[in-house]
């Protein structure tokens, strides 16, 4: 084949690659009459009143791509885990009140005032939770509509806008996994302001003084949350089960260590003769039982439910031995 041959294939070729190009940009980039697959993995078209198709980019919110790249309503229902991975993000508030409560109250029984603010706390985060609820679509009821979580990566979509042709990159992002992202923003952003409204004259009549330290511990840990919410909420979602049994048995085995008497008569006491321990036991031994339902999601409920009956374990097994690590009895 002669130069001049090769440089006129190779001029067609550029040719043909340019129109290509500027036609996979016209379609992807421009309304068109009929519906056509958009690049990347969130990008798609919303149809429009005159029956054609917006350029590719973000699908609305509560609606997701489809398989033809259309924007499709998600009209899904949460998944039994789904409910439990929302429950565990109105535990972690809850949890965190009760801790911040109980260290500034500085007391080591339950009082009335105490008591009292401990109810606040359970109140205050309940009363989130159910506005939240209400105001998520359909708005005025406790059900929620949702789009079904399929991958992690459902969680960054950000990461994942496309760059056809390496030519710009087309903005897709979009809450693909609604309403369980924002939803969690709007809950925290709730607890704040309920906390404000009744604690602070609740606080000043029980535990003046002390008591605002709790508060001002709210006003760091939320938005604390809310950070991490953000950064890392995909990674809870497929990870809060097992963070749930870890940091339960390790804050049991922290709470035990915390007792004078280290010897099992004095541990089994201790656990049965104060009302505080006691209480502070049954939770811990709830949050194994959650996390032990949301890994098994009880998809065999006689098989799984039977596992709830191993949560005193961790328990059982450090007062018994507890002399082999009891620093009094080593030398």
């Amino acid at each position: 084949m002669s130069s001049s041959r090769i440089f006129l294939f190779a001029q067609k070729n550029l040719q043909f690659a340019s129109i290509l190009n500027i036609s996979h940009n016209f379609l992807t980039k421009s309304i068109v009459p009929q519906l056509s697959n958009c690049p990347g993995r969130y990008c798609g078209r919303t149809k429009l009143a005159n029956d054609s198709y917006s350029a590719c980019g973000a699908c609305e919110r509560g609606k997701r791509r489809g398989s033809t790249s259309e924007c499709v309503q998600c009209d899904d229902q949460p998944s039994f885990y789904d409910w439990l991975y929302l429950g565990f993000m109105a535990l972690l508030p809850l949890t965190f009140h009760l801790a911040c409560i109980d260290a500034a109250a500085k007391r080591r029984t339950f009082t009335k005032e105490v008591v009292t603010l401990y109810g606040s706390a359970i109140l205050e985060v309940a009363a989130a939770a159910i506005v939240t609820l209400l105001i998520t679509e359909p708005v005025g009821s406790l059900e929620i509509r949702s789009c079904e979580v399929r991958s992690i990566a459902d969680w960054y979509p950000l990461l994942h806008n496309p760059n056809p042709n390496y030519e710009g990159s087309l903005h897709c992002t979009q809450e693909a996994v609604y309403p369980l992202y924002s939803m969690v923003f709007v809950f925290y952003t709730l607890c704040l302001l309920v906390m404000l409204l009744i604690r602070p004259a609740l606080t000043s009549k029980l535990l003046p003084g002390r008591g605002k330290s709790a508060i001002y511990s709210a006003l760091y840990f939320l938005p604390a949350l809310i950070v991490a919410h953000a950064l890392c909420g995909g990674l809870v979602y497929y990870s809060f089960p097992y963070m749930v049994i870890i940091l339960s048995v390790i804050s049991n085995a922290a709470h035990f260590a915390f007792q004078l008497d280290q010897s099992v008569r004095g541990l089994v006491r201790g656990c049965i003769g104060d009302v505080r321990n006691l209480v502070i036991l049954f939770g811990h031994w709830c949050l194994h039982a959650y996390g032990i339902v949301a890994i098994t999601q009880l998809k065999d409920p006689l098989l799984h439910g039977s596992l709830c009956s191993l949560v005193p374990l961790p328990a059982i097994f450090y007062i018994l031995t507890s002399r082999f690590t009891d620093p009094n009895n080593m030398s």
